[in-house]
């Protein structure tokens, strides 16, 4: 190539390595690029991640995938990934949030870095091997373990749903709670009951669930029969225990929202295909897994990550209205 164009072959080295402005003319650089083009010429990436200490591919730890959230944060991180050169493994957790096991004989020796979602930073100590940088998305921001974390706003999305269903009159709900152990769905818990602890003569109880529909479903259905007046309301953590809400309501011959209000949390694909729709809040899911991605990439480079929290969206849809007379069953 160094004789195609002219030059030497430290030159030649420069230009193809990125290295030339200042040191060599632009005119030499076009030269050593035309003839890298007619010579069919690829750079070796592999002899230069072994020279540059990198692998360029980078981890996605998600705890399932049950969901198109994790879908969608891994659609934003490749885009990202993708844009730097990197590539993204996507690996759901075989513990769940428990402590994920090493995909590969070595991490350490695999990967430049991993991005952690919904999970907890401890979880990680199984993978990361020898200190691996690591990014957390919807996680405990105090954890101190991470370098790094990305989260959407979950307490204020909580929040929007607690205000909205007392703004309509609501004073005794149901919190059909996941029943997982981690950061996030605390997080809903503790805002909820916040909002609704404001607020004289309201009455929230907790009904348990797997994040599974038919779980959902056996928990609201204990929900609305209990024993003593039954809730106007059904707060979810998430649209798929919503889903699950809303079939028990039908089985009990309620109507949502005359006799019940159901809302979700997520906003997928299931909250639009429900009837009525769901009440819901929208995370950025996709922007979580970008600004994740672009997080560690700040952290490989020694730059500060972004650690703002993302905007969500209360979507009002037709699962919710104001409650029965006296705060029963609508008639």
């Amino acid at each position: 190539m160094a004789r195609a164009a002219g030059v030497s072959q430290a030159t030649v080295s420069l230009v193809l390595g990125g290295k030339w402005r200042g040191r060599v003319s632009e005119r030499t650089a076009d030269a050593v690029r035309a003839a890298a083009g007619e010579l069919g010429y690829r750079p070796n990436l592999a002899a230069r991640n072994l020279r540059l200490g990198r692998t360029r591919t980078v981890l996605l730890v998600v705890p399932a995938l049950t969901t198109e959230f994790f879908a969608r944060v891994y659609t934003g991180a490749a885009r990202v990934a993708a844009e730097h050169g990197f590539g993204v493994v996507l690996y759901p957790s075989p513990e769940g949030v428990g402590p994920a096991r090493d995909p590969f004989d070595s991490a350490r020796a695999s990967l430049d870095g991993i991005i952690a979602s919904s999970m907890a930073a401890g979880a990680l100590a199984g993978v990361r091997g020898g200190g691996l940088p690591l990014v957390m998305l919807d996680s405990d921001p105090s954890d101190g373990t991470a370098h790094a974390t990305v989260n959407p706003d979950i307490a204020g999305g909580m929040r929007e749903v607690a205000r909205h269903l007392l703004a309509l009159g609501h004073r005794r709900v149901t919190h059909l709670a996941a029943d997982v152990d981690s950061w996030t769905f605390r997080v809903r818990a503790r805002a909820l009951a916040e909002v609704f602890a404001a607020v004289p003569g309201t009455v929230i109880r907790t009904e348990r669930a797997a994040l599974e529909v038919d779980e959902g479903r056996r928990a609201a259905e204990r929900a609305l029969s209990a024993p003593g007046t039954p809730p106007t309301a059904l707060v979810c953590d998430d649209d798929i225990l919503a889903a699950g809400a809303c079939k028990a309501a039908r089985r009990l011959g309620l109507r949502v929202p005359d006799d019940v209000s159901v809302t979700g949390f997520d906003d997928l694909a299931l909250a639009s295909a429900l009837e009525p729709e769901l009440t819901t809040v929208r995370l950025p899911a996709e922007e979580v897994g970008a600004r994740g991605m672009a997080a560690l990439l700040a952290v490989l480079e020694g730059r500060r990550a972004d650690g703002d929290e993302l905007a969500v969206e209360l979507v009002v849809r037709g699962s919710t209205a104001p409650p029965g007379p006296a705060g029963g069953p609508a008639a």
